[in-house]
């Protein structure tokens, strides 16, 4: 496991670095562009943009990993023929996706108005015109999002982070460099130079890691067939969890001011937890998932250590985002052309948010386990419910509560979800294993309110929120997060044993007693 334990190492550090240079880049879209229509108008356009690499990454990926795994293990001794149905596979993906690619990008004016009905004026112009440079390049942001599960496969997992960092960092360095000149467009120019860094960094790293790609038609078409019954319900579960993204923008459309941007700039915030864990813990937890598949004691145990080091790491990020996110927020977007009442009505979003900090990255444990079962299917049946549910709870809140309403209906859907789904996935597992996971809860949160009281105590006896905003975060932050290691030792020693066993090994430690 030295490998894997080096592997996450890293990955976490890459992570946090991919994290601060999108702070950099959204900081400097707020303080180039600020709150307005304009930033309206990129935020539904990029909405596309992260469909495609949801489907990639929630679709392609958590079904080629598993179903690759095991075409290597039942071709034992003759690897390379996997390995060209492989090649086989991302060559038809990609001509897939160039079709689309190109179709999509002439059909953009016709279809962006029909997605988001709301649009007029310079909001609606500026929305084709991003989604058409995406669109023109969507192929290379589906290959560099393919190219992870391949190296995945491989136990190499850097080089992917690295392809996220130069997508990110071009972007925020092309508004600095050409921002004046393109506008906002200059954003979705460095996203695509950097996205095309990023991929061959990836190729790289998959040709020195003995996986040679070459293009081809020829390949198991028997494996093809199987391997695509499997990726359509993926796809479409994808494609159906997204679809919620686009009826919230699609209804906060219809608000007057930048709602769209406020809802963008808080849920960014709080899916940066989920965001991290999901590309480190959970990247490591799937791959042991997958290997474990035919073996049931050894799969509970990793699945169990995943939620437990799930609650124990989100559970308190949510609730310290809570307390200390107005000081966040302004760290991170107020300046230039972002003002204060910005911050305070981003503030207002982030706070019905929250919840998804927890339920996502959960989510994604249900979700990856699931898939090294076997059961994707399972995942698009209950996936599908989400979307009526979510207009019903985006009509119903909407008017009382505004472009909050949209932020709480996100969060009830996705306690929903994840409480469903979980419910589906132990019903192979029995009940004694599904209450050893509503365990983790009780026990988590007797910590949680302690260091919730600790923060809410310094934040209000003392001069600490009169502070420059990072220093109000960091105080804060500190005083929380060594309360809450304390508590954690005190109150639950063995969440506390598994994650230092993680931290040391990079492999999930057994069950609690």
């Amino acid at each position: 496991m030295g490998r894997l334990k080096w592997a996450a190492i890293w990955i976490t550090l890459l992570s946090i670095l991919l994290k601060l240079i999108g702070f950099l880049r959204e900081s400097a879209l707020a303080w180039k562009f600020g709150a307005s229509e304009i930033t309206n108008g990129f935020f539904l356009a990029f909405t596309f943009v992260t469909l495609t690499v949801t489907m990639v990454a929630n679709g392609f990926n958590t079904v080629f990993l598993p179903e690759y795994l095991k075409r290597r293990r039942q071709k034992e001794g003759r690897e390379q023929e996997a390995e060209k149905d492989a090649s086989g596979i991302l060559t038809y993906s990609l001509l897939f996706f160039t079709v689309v690619s190109l179709a999509l990008t002439f059909l953009a004016p016709y279809f962006v108005p029909l997605v988001y009905p709301g649009v007029e004026g310079i909001e609606k112009t500026t929305t084709i015109e991003i989604t058409q440079v995406f669109f023109l390049f969507m192929s290379f942001v589906a290959l560099s999002n393919m190219l992870e599960s391949y190296l995945q496969s491989l136990r190499i997992f850097v080089p992917t982070q690295i392809a996220k960092i130069s997508g990110t960092l071009f972007s925020a360095l092309f508004i600095f460099w050409f921002g004046d000149v393109w506008g906002i467009a200059s954003v979705a120019y460095g996203f695509v130079f950097g996205t095309l860094i990023g991929a061959g960094i990836q190729l790289f790293y998959l040709y020195r890691g003995g996986f040679h790609f070459r293009p081809t038609l020829n390949m198991d078409f028997q494996f093809l067939r199987m391997f695509l019954w499997m990726l359509l319900p993926a796809l479409l579960h994808a494609s159906v969890g997204h679809l919620n993204f686009f009826v919230d923008k699609a209804f906060a459309t219809g608000i007057e001011g930048p709602a769209v941007t406020y809802l963008n700039n808080a849920s960014l915030l709080t899916s940066i937890p989920s965001t991290i864990f999901s590309t480190t813990l959970v990247a490591i937890i799937f791959t042991l998932l997958s290997e474990q598949s035919d073996d049931l004691p050894k799969f509970r145990s990793t699945l169990f250590s995943g939620y437990q080091l799930g609650v124990l790491i989100l559970l308190p990020i949510a609730v310290g985002l809570f307390m200390v996110g107005q000081p966040a927020i302004a760290f991170v977007y107020e300046r230039g052309q972002f003002m204060p009442q910005d911050t305070a009505a981003v503030y207002v979003a982030l706070k019905y948010y929250v919840p998804t900090v927890l339920l996502q990255g959960l989510l994604f444990i249900s979700m990856r386990a699931m898939y090294a079962r076997s059961r994707g299917a399972q995942i698009l049946k209950v996936s599908v419910t989400t979307i009526g549910l979510n207009i019903l709870l985006n009509y119903l809140l909407i008017d009382p509560l505004g472009y909050a309403g949209l932020a709480l209906s996100t969060s009830l859907v996705s306690l929903y979800f994840f409480t469903t789904l979980t419910l589906v996935l132990y019903k192979e597992h029995g009940k004694e294993e599904l209450m050893k996971i509503a365990t983790i809860f009780t026990r988590g949160l007797p910590p949680v309110i302690l260091m919730g009281v600790v923060i809410w105590l310094l934040r209000t006896f003392t001069p600490v929120p009169d502070l420059y905003s990072l220093w109000d975060v960091m105080i804060s932050g500190v005083t929380g997060l060594v309360t809450y290691v304390a508590a954690v030792y005190l109150f639950y020693r063995s969440a506390f044993d598994n994650l230092m066993h993680v931290l040391k090994n990079r492999s999930p430690g057994g069950e609690e007693n």
